[in-house]
């Protein structure tokens, strides 16, 4: 095959598919999880920083009252995503979830270039979560801030709760469950507290007028600082308004992130035909609800020009004279974010162990654990380099890398759909995205439009992390895939994996 080919080569979709059917048991995946619990690890990370710091931010600075309708566009984008991830994800199921998509469709470079691309967008996304946490934590408690929140030179609590919900995920997907679905059951609880409270402290004048008048942007962003379209179109940056409500939903998409890592446990799901869609599906309603309603709720109690930036939800309910409330908020957001920082995790091991299957990583790394049941490893190894990032690096200017990190991987999923369509019309499929082509072709659209609102400079250093991927994939990942050693499409025992069973890893 010619050096273009190698680089386009496919894996067969029925290889995927069929992959573990033939794998003794302790060398693959569990099967453990259903619907249910698929949601409980969706909203585990999608409800996090977003609504606790996002709503504020955005509100006071671009939006006003009309946030909600920012969130109401980020959300109808992220379902189209979903209803595109939901036919892959229940007719292939896989540890893999969008770089698998895009293995079986588009080519192996492709593939590749969308793995490197969710190991930043969870590996990075992982580490703001952890610092953020650690602020939360030291704001109720008093803690030393040394050692705690964003002034610290080292950011030990960050490190400790990393570390401790790495060990969460390596040691079990079924206690990974049992933690997230404990914390989800917390953090829903309080965010509709805080709906019924604070519908009794609603001022219609605070909601006029609902969008604001457009005026000037007071950020006025110039340079590479400036988000995409405008830096290309020589546009003045301007707030509220229709302009401003866009803006904001470009920014805000950041609380829908993550939802896609559902996808990534389709190997570990019962009944993956079933359960996926309505893991996926459900986790953005869901979600999606309790965020209007706690935004209308925000900008209902307290004008919009007074919100906190950094606390907005427990301030709110200080300047009504619900002091006591901010407990409860506090002991959400540290709910809420653990749950995300343990999700990232167990996405990012999931990924991994695609990648060392496939031989485009080493296969060692990825082996499953006999007693665990889990990407051991990997998941140790991804938590440490987490740690790490969490403990000396400020995230907060990398943030819309989470964001334009996903909109890419939606981006190719809606591809794959379109793809897949044509080329195995007769795959069966539990689940089918409606108006193929026309509903993935407007998500893909409507993604791209989101992540030219995103910085100019944020494109650059995702494509500098991009850059670093190809070298990573030139000098290993394409001499050792598994699919370099045999023809188009077909698994054959590498190096590192059991000849009895092509294409597993193993010691």
């Amino acid at each position: 095959m010619s050096f273009l080919g190698n680089l386009v080569r496919t894996k067969d979709i029925d290889t995927v598919i069929h992959q573990n059917d033939d794998v003794e048991e302790g060398s693959s995946l569990s099967k453990r999880l259903s619907a249910r619990d698929l949601m409980g690890f969706g909203i585990g990370i999608v409800i996090g920083t977003g609504i606790f710091t996002l709503t504020g931010v955005e509100a006071k600075n671009h939006a006003g009252p009309a946030i909600v309708v920012s969130f109401l566009i980020a959300g109808v984008i992220s379902m189209l995503a979903a209803l595109c991830y939901a036919e892959l994800a229940s007719a292939v199921p896989t540890a893999g979830s969008s770089y698998t998509y895009a293995y079986a469709t588009i080519g192996e470079i492709f593939a590749w270039i969308i793995a490197w691309d969710l190991i930043l967008e969870f590996a990075l996304g992982a580490a703001v979560v952890a610092r953020g946490w650690s602020g939360y934590l030291q704001d109720s408690l008093g803690l030393p801030t040394s050692i705690f929140g964003e002034s610290s030179v080292v950011n030990l609590g960050a490190v400790f709760i990393s570390l401790v919900l790495g060990v969460v995920a390596a040691v079990g997907i079924r206690e990974s469950k049992w933690v997230t679905n404990a914390l989800v059951a917390i953090k829903v609880t309080v965010c509709l507290f805080v709906i019924v409270a604070g519908l009794f402290f609603l001022k219609a004048s605070n909601l006029t007028p609902f969008f604001p008048p457009s005026r000037p942007d007071p950020e006025n962003k110039s340079g590479l600082a400036q988000p995409l379209w405008q830096w290309i179109s020589g546009a003045d940056p301007s707030a509220y308004g229709i302009a401003g409500v866009l803006v904001a939903a470009a920014v805000v998409f950041f609380a829908y992130s993550g939802f896609e890592a559902v996808a990534n446990l389709g190997e570990e799901t019962e009944n993956p035909g079933r359960d996926m869609p309505r893991g996926l599906i459900g986790t953005l309603v869901i979600c999606t609800v309790l965020y209007l309603g706690v935004c209308f709720v925000l900008t209902g109690m307290v004008n919009f020009k007074s919100l906190s930036e950094g606390a907005p939800i427990s301030d709110a309910f200080h300047q009504v004279g619900l002091g006591w409330a901010g407990f409860l908020i506090g002991l959400a957001a540290i709910c809420g974010l653990s749950s995300v920082i343990l999700v990232d995790i167990v996405a990012m091991g999931r990924i991994g162990f695609a990648l060392c299957r496939d031989g485009l990583l080493p296969p060692a790394i990825g082996k499953v654990h006999e007693k665990y049941q889990t990407p051991f490893r990997i998941t140790i190894g991804t938590t440490i380099v987490v740690a790490v990032i969490a403990a000396f690096v400020p995230l907060a200017t990398l943030a819309e890398m989470v964001s334009i990190g996903t909109l890419f991987a939606f981006v190719v999923v809606a591809v794959a759909v379109a793809v897949l369509r044509k080329t195995k019309p007769r795959m069966d499929r539990p689940f089918r995205t409606p108006q193929v082509p026309l509903l993935p072709i407007l998500s893909a659209v409507l993604c791209v439009g989101l992540m030219a609102s995103l910085a100019t400079e944020t494109w650059l250093r995702f494509l500098v992390w991009l850059v670093i991927g190809l070298v990573v994939y030139g000098f290993y990942g394409r001499k050792h895939s598994v699919l370099n050693r045999g023809s188009r499409g077909r698994i054959e025992p590498t190096k590192g994996s059991d000849p009895r069973h092509p294409g597993q890893v193993v010691d």
